[in-house]
């Protein structure tokens, strides 16, 4: 494979749900062809716009918001900041209207159903998720670019390398978990150290701590917005919302009114086995269910997968006493760097590789993540990845209807648990003893995403899609 480098920041972004590969990704390959034809002086120039989407994108394209992302993508809007509340009423206007304003300023005529097109028979070799922009100008010519969303809200533009920044001297390169290791080993430093040594090719500590920081806060706002909104979540499956329900139940007659009174109620609901369970379950489900409703979440490393590494974070600021900024920076360099490992040497891309893909990864990434932050070794640390995704491995991906919502919702809080579980015995473990590598585990999980077959890889096409039988509007 490609040798890439990534950054904490390419792992987890900023975005708005359901999916990172159908819909971020989607959003950001928009963005990218509104600015090519910024670049090429061809916007006050076209007078139509089509949209071909191909293969996964297609089949679970509308359960997943790709018709939304990709319009709003087109429009000018950036999903880092644009409005929640606002991404219903702003398609539906689209809709009504036949009216689609490029960058925000060039109104061209766009028919819904003429102009955006789902090929569900049709796929291109390179990745599943694929999308074609067209916009035909007024001097009788036509632009086509194609765009690959790869996972993760990772974009690559038919054509091009998958590199999608500047190319910097890293003071430690790092494709495998072996790498890692030997950096490790030869500077005596955490994993999160090596990280946060790398990003300095970037930008200064105080500019990654900030960001990471960042991250963070999105992370609690999705966390806490999620534990505090009741309803149910749109797309026709009639799935309610849970966690509001639980956090209501859990904390009693605790009183707060903000995040960190609310961290200090939890804590005082007690620590036995039953309650902690039962708080991670709620946290993994607040962050899906905001997910599934176009909510502002972090891709970790995914947004199908986005709740896993919250809520295991989460645990680690309620009962382990981590609400520290120094801890939540190394539990989030950490997960980062484990991420970009098996984004390297295999895939995070549930339409390449199944949901051990999203779920396996961020469950390593977490397990990682706490290990490290608990006080595990280096060597610990990888063994806690390595046994997450060991019990992930040839998990498929099968969304009811194309959404976002089950089993994925509950996947998350399986996730969660597996991670904790994870971390917990490489915590009592010696890595001398370890019989397989983080290094082995990446190559077993890209061979079954190789052999899995294509309609457990996010097309709704086997699993538990075709064998409930519910009335779904057509996805």
């Amino acid at each position: 494979m490609q040798k890439e480098q990534i950054s904490v920041f390419d792992m987890f972004k900023i975005g708005i749900g359901p999916s990172s590969s159908h819909t971020l990704g989607p959003w950001r390959a928009a963005q990218q062809f509104v600015s090519s034809l910024e670049t090429l002086g061809a916007i006050s120039k076209v007078i139509q716009v089509k949209i071909l989407l191909y293969g996964s994108l297609a089949k679970t394209g509308k359960g997943h918001g790709t018709d939304i992302a990709v319009l709003l993508g087109l429009s000018g809007d950036d999903p880092v900041t644009f409005e929640v509340d606002l991404v219903a009423p702003k398609v539906e206007g689209i809709k009504v209207h036949q009216l689609l304003t490029l960058a925000g300023y060039k109104e061209v005529s766009f028919a819904f159903n003429d102009d955006l097109l789902f090929l569900f028979n049709e796929s291109l070799p390179y990745h599943p998720n694929a999308v074609t922009f067209q916009a035909f100008l007024s001097n009788e010519t036509a632009i086509s670019e194609t765009y690959y969303s790869i996972g993760g809200g990772f974009v690559v533009k038919e054509g091009q390398n998958n590199q999608h920044k500047k190319e910097v001297d890293l003071p430690f390169p790092i494709e495998t978990a072996n790498n890692l290791l030997h950096w490790c080993i030869k500077t005596g430093l955490k994993i999160s150290g090596i990280v946060m040594e790398n990003e300095h090719a970037w930008r200064s500590e105080e500019e990654t701590i900030a960001g990471v920081l960042d991250i963070f806060n999105a992370l609690k706002n999705c966390l806490y917005r999620g534990c505090h909104t009741t309803g149910f979540l749109p797309g026709g499956l009639n799935v309610g919302r849970r966690a509001a329900a639980l956090n209501s139940r859990l904390i009693g007659d605790y009183v707060y009114t903000n995040y960190d009174e609310w961290v200090l109620a939890i804590r005082q609901t007690g620590n036995n086995f039953q309650n902690i369970l039962d708080w991670v379950s709620c946290f993994a489900l607040a962050v899906n269910e905001e997910n599934a409703s176009f909510g502002r979440v972090v891709t970790a490393p995914t947004n199908g997968a986005a709740g896993v590494i919250p809520a295991v974070l989460q645990y680690f600021i309620c009962f382990c006493d981590g609400y520290k900024n120094e801890k939540i920076v190394q539990f989030l360099l950490t997960a980062s760097e484990i991420g970009s490992i098996f984004k390297k040497g295999a895939t995070i891309s549930a339409a390449m590789g199944g949901c051990q893909a999203e779920i396996g990864v961020s469950s390593a990434m977490a397990a990682a993540a706490l290990t490290e932050c608990m006080g595990g070794s280096q060597r610990q640390v990888l063994m806690a990845a390595e046994i997450a995704m060991e019990h992930h491995l040839g998990l498929t991906c099968d969304p009811i209807g194309g959404l976002v919502q089950v089993p994925c919702i509950e996947r998350n809080t399986m996730g969660a648990i597996k991670a904790i579980t994870a971390s917990q015995l490489a915590l009592q473990a010696n890595p001398d003893h370890a019989k397989v590598s983080l290094d082995a585990v990446v190559k077993t999980m890209w061979q079954t995403a190789l052999d899995m077959n294509s309609k457990y890889k996010e097309t709704s096409d086997g699993g538990l899609a075709i064998n409930i039988p519910l009335s779904l509007p057509e996805c």
